[in-house]
C-alpha cells in the first residue's frame, strides 16, 4: 500500500514540474525575493537525473534545474517529502543529495569550482512542519564560537498547509496539483474537488489536458477512499462542456476498470507466490503445505468468487500430490476464464 501511494503522489509531482511553465510559475511565486532578482527563469533546464536513494524512494521524489544565477550557472533542487510527518533530519538527506549534484558536476564538467545549490522542500503532510530551516541547528556545542567549523546551508520550505487556497499561485496546473496534494488527506476532500475540478475548464480545452487528467484521477483513486466514476461525473457535469466532461467520465471508468484488473492479476500473483513460497518452505515434498493449500484458495476465490464451484475445483487441487502439478497451477488458474474451464485443465 505504501509503494502504491508513492508512486501515484511521485506520477502527479513529476507531471507537474517537468513541465517547465509549471516549474516557472511555481518558482516565480515562491521564490525570495533576494533570489528572484538574481535568477535568469528564462535559461531554466530540466535535468535528468535523480539523487534519492532506492530505500528512502517511499518518502521522496526530486527535480533537477538547471539555472542562471547572475552570470553564472548553478541548480534549484526541488524535493518532495511526501511522508505523513516531518522529517527531523531534512538536512542530512539534503546535504547528501547535493553532495551528489557535485560530484557529478565535477565528473561531467572541466570546472574545478562548484555550483550553488539552491535546495527546495515542498511538503503536504498532516502535521505541521515545525523543523529549522538551517543544517547549524543539529549541531551541539558552541556552535556559534565554532561556527567557521560547522558546515552550514538553508534548505527553502514549502508547507502547503501553511497557504490558503487563494494563496496558491501559479499555472493551472501548478495550482490544482498543489491544491490536491495540500487537501488530500482531508477528511473532507470530495467536498473540495469541484472547486478543484472549476479550474480546470480552461485546461481541458487544451490538447495535452487529457493526459494531465488521467494522471489526476488516478492519483484519486489511489487516494481517496470510495471515489467512483459516479462521484466523478457529479463534479465535471458542472465544470466542464458536455463533450470535455464526457471523454473525462470515459476515461475514468477505463482507469478505474483497469486498476480493478491490476489489482486481479496483482492478488493472483501475490496469492500464489507466497503460497509457494511458505509451503515449499515447510516442505511440500513430503505432503500437500498449509502455505501453498491457502495461496491456491485464496487466488481461486479472488478470481472466481465464494462459490460452491469454488470449492469442488478447490478439493480437486487438495488431491494432487505431484509438486510439479502444483506448481503449473499458477499459470492455469491465470489462464482460465470460469471454473469449469480450470477443472478441465486441472484433470488434463
Amino acid at each position: 500500500m505504501k509503494n502504491k501511494l508513492y508512486h501515484s503522489h511521485d506520477k502527479l509531482f513529476r507531471e507537474t514540474w517537468s513541465n517547465l511553465p509549471n516549474a516557472r510559475s511555481f518558482l516565480e511565486n515562491y521564490l525570495p525575493e533576494n533570489i528572484i532578482d538574481i535568477v535568469h527563469l528564462d535559461t531554466l533546464e530540466i535535468c535528468k537525473d535523480s539523487f534519492i536513494e532506492k530505500d528512502l524512494q517511499d518518502y521522496y521524489s526530486d527535480m533537477l534545474y538547471k539555472v542562471k544565477f547572475g552570470e553564472e550557472f548553478g541548480y534549484i533542487y526541488f524535493l518532495f517529502e511526501h511522508k505523513s510527518y516531518p522529517e527531523r533530519l531534512i538536512h542530512l538527506q539534503l546535504l547528501e543529495y547535493m553532495v551528489k549534484i557535485w560530484r557529478l558536476q565535477l565528473k561531467q564538467s572541466k570546472s574545478r569550482k562548484l555550483s550553488i545549490v539552491i535546495p527546495l522542500v515542498l511538503y503536504h503532510g498532516k502535521e505541521r512542519w515545525k523543523i529549522a530551516p538551517n543544517l547549524s541547528t543539529l549541531f551541539k556545542g558552541p556552535v556559534e564560537t565554532l561556527s567557521e567549523y560547522v558546515p552550514d546551508f538553508k534548505y527553502l520550505l514549502y508547507d502547503l498547509s501553511r497557504y490558503t487556497d487563494d494563496e496558491i499561485k501559479g499555472t493551472v496546473m501548478a495550482r490544482v496539483t498543489m491544491l490536491l496534494l495540500k487537501h488530500i488527506f482531508d477528511l473532507d476532500v470530495a467536498d473540495k474537488l469541484p472547486d478543484i475540478f472549476f479550474l480546470l475548464k480552461e485546461l481541458s480545452e487544451q490538447e495535452t489536458g487529457l493526459q494531465y487528467f488521467e494522471s489526476l484521477i488516478k492519483y484519486l483513486f489511489s487516494n481517496v477512499e470510495d471515489i467512483t466514476p459516479e462521484a466523478i461525473q457529479s463534479i465535471v457535469s458542472n465544470t466542464l462542456s458536455e463533450e470535455k466532461g464526457g471523454i473525462i467520465m470515459t476515461l475514468a471508468e477505463k482507469l478505474r476498470n483497469e486498476g480493478l484488473k491490476k489489482g486481479l492479476e496483482q492478488g493472483l500473483e501475490q496469492g500464489l507466490e507466497q503460497g509457494l513460497e511458505q509451503g515449499l518452505e515447510q516442505g511440500l515434498e513430503q505432503g500437500l503445505g498449509k502455505g501453498l493449500m491457502e495461496g491456491i484458495e485464496f487466488a481461486v476465490s479472488i478470481k472466481f468468487g465464494e462459490t460452491d464451484d469454488c470449492k469442488t475445483v478447490i478439493a480437486k487441487i487438495k488431491s494432487i500430490k505431484d509438486i510439479n502439478l502444483l506448481k503449473a497451477l499458477k499459470g492455469k488458474i491465470k489462464s482460465a476464464e470460469t471454473v469449469p474451464e480450470l477443472i478441465r485443465s486441472i484433470e488434463n
